[in-house]
């Protein structure tokens, strides 16, 4: 109980602001010119701003554990080609994009540290697991987004290497100059350095960080059309499922064959099976998408997260493992 009560009040909060979003709209207090402009600065400044803040505070030297990182970054890439491969049944192009992003991209860093917490007292290994995952979920994101960009522009009579050339000239480009990614290398670097965090940049930082999500999610309701969700409903449900289920049954046991336990498998469960970040939908809005199946899947993970990562904790207390 005590679990399902931490899960709804990690998870009702975030799904309501997305309400709000809707509900300002509806009153005419958010249009859709503002909610654009809104997810656009999420895009540039909160979002990296946070992603540097998690990296660089987190103390790499004294917890490093590569046979963990390692783990981290090979489910992440399993489970981003898993989604590649299964986003070729959609007909839409820039469809694939989206549904690819909201299928692997997970709460990570702010479910992974609050449940741990919670469970532990302090953060424990989850650092170590955004180091192995989120990096890659942003590389991975600004490349699967742009290969799938529905604004592609591609010059008639030009061979197909030359066009090849050219978008991955622009892919490159984007993933080299996209501010979250400069937020996670400059975070990282910070980080081992063991740079310190005067007062003054840290309230700053921190404020900035914290303005990503509430921000994030009332645009993102403020954008979404329940009319055009209606028409991606099976995609996104089948992104849902993958993303809270699927990756669980098929890397858990894994994990638990390799010897992870208590705080290693609790953050490994974040990561695995928590809620489609709000990041996916500003991301796939700053790069052109329409966003429709990223903020449907957001909405259904976060509302049905509080109960499948309640019932995984459930099972993994009950065989000890944690």
């Amino acid at each position: 109980m005590e679990n399902l009560i931490f899960s709804l009040n990690a998870t009702a909060p975030v799904f309501l602001m997305m309400l709000l979003g809707m509900l300002f709209r509806r009153l005419g207090w958010i249009d859709e010119a503002f909610a654009s402009k809104m997810n656009r600065f999420v895009f540039l400044v909160p979002l990296p701003v946070l992603v540097f803040h998690d990296l660089a505070s987190a103390e790499i030297g004294d917890v490093w554990n590569f046979r963990f990182v390692a783990f981290c970054f090979l489910a992440t890439a399993a489970s981003i080609a898993i989604c590649a491969l299964l986003s070729c049944l959609l007909k839409e192009k820039p469809r694939r994009g989206e549904f690819i992003q909201a299928s692997y991209r997970s709460s990570a860093a702010l479910l992974g540290i609050a449940l741990t917490t919670n469970i532990y007292g302090d953060a424990g290994l989850v650092p170590l697991m955004i180091i192995g995952s989120v990096p890659l979920y942003n590389v991975m994101a600004v490349v699967v987004l742009s290969l799938t960009a529905p604004d592609e522009k591609k010059a008639s009579g030009q061979a197909a290497i030359s066009r090849k050339a050219e978008l991955w000239k622009r892919t490159l480009k984007g993933i080299v100059t996209n501010p979250i990614i400069l937020g996670i290398l400059l975070g990282l670097l910070w980080s081992m350095l063991r740079l310190p965090l005067p007062p003054i940049l840290e309230k700053t930082v921190t404020n900035l960080g914290d303005l990503a999500a509430p921000l994030g999610l009332m645009a993102m309701g403020a954008t979404f059309r329940l009319d055009k969700a209606v028409g991606q409903a099976k995609p996104a449900i089948a992104a849902s499922f993958i993303k809270l289920v699927g990756f669980c049954v098929l890397f858990l046991p894994i994990a638990v064959r390799l010897g992870f336990r208590e705080e290693e498998l609790v953050a490994i469960l974040i990561m695995l099976g928590s809620a489609t970040t709000v990041s996916c939908y500003v991301m796939a809005k700053g790069m052109g998408h329409e966003g429709v199946l990223t903020s449907s899947a957001v909405m259904l993970t976060t509302l049905f997260s509080a109960f499948t990562i309640t019932g995984w904790l459930f099972l993994l207390k009950s065989f000890g493992l944690v």
